[in-house]
């Protein structure tokens, strides 16, 4: 039987490709999420009541549901209505969907913390709308909600191992196969944990960096 150290070194390649895409589902569920939170936020604190009302429920909706059973539906339920979709594909839009409903619950209090005073200011440099959420708004809300957002995006790439339930070949359904093959559980699974641990941590890591730069831009200079 081979030593633990033995079968990790065969079983690395693997699990490794498996991690990459797991990065690879994580890196752009967190883009799209962004994006689409950003979206969601701005209806939130849009004047029109019919704006709100719509980032209202969209939020609603994916927050009460639970994961797995969204991305089901985008797995099993959308091909019943002509929209079939690939495990990454279904995968990818469940995580972006879920997830940008707590970003723009996020971004909607970052914005929100915004002086109004900073937007006066800009209406009066004769700034539009577009112009004053682009350039003065959205910039200081995302920096005031890199904190809360960097939680969501470590629980996006835990959460990715649920897409393993649909065939998607990512770092938890590869430990699942190695270990129905070879029933080394403690071998296969501590290895994943360690995996999953290292990208984690160099998230959070990164996201700590990107927080320390935008305090230092932020903090008031002395003259």
């Amino acid at each position: 039987m081979q030593s633990p150290a033995q079968f990790w070194l065969e079983s690395l390649p693997a699990l490794l490709r498996g991690a990459l895409l797991t990065l690879q589902v994580s890196g752009l569920s967190i883009l799209l999420a962004s994006l689409l939170g950003v979206a969601v936020a701005a209806c939130r604190t849009a004047r029109a009541p019919l704006l709100r009302w719509a980032g209202g429920a969209y939020v609603e909706v994916f927050r009460n549901t639970p994961l797995l059973v969204q991305i089901f539906f985008a797995f099993f339920g959308l091909p019943r209505v002509g929209l079939r979709l690939s495990p990454f594909q279904s995968g990818l839009a469940a995580l972006s969907l879920y997830t940008a409903a707590y970003n723009a619950e996020v971004f909607r209090a970052g914005l929100e913390a915004v002086p109004s005073g900073l937007r006066e200011a800009a209406a009066a440099l004769g700034l539009s709308p577009w112009q004053r959420f682009r350039h003065v708004t959205l910039p200081l809300a995302v920096r005031i909600s890199l904190p809360a957002l960097g939680n969501n995006f470590v629980a996006l790439v835990k959460n990715s191992s649920l897409v393993s339930t649909i065939g998607m070949v990512e770092l938890t359904f590869v430990a699942r196969d190695l270990e129905a093959w070879t029933f080394r559980s403690f071998e296969v699974y501590g290895a994943a944990t360690l995996l999953y641990l290292g990208m984690v941590l160099a998230l959070a890591w990164a996201l700590r960096g990107v927080e320390a730069r935008t305090l230092a831009y932020l903090r008031p200079r002395g003259r």
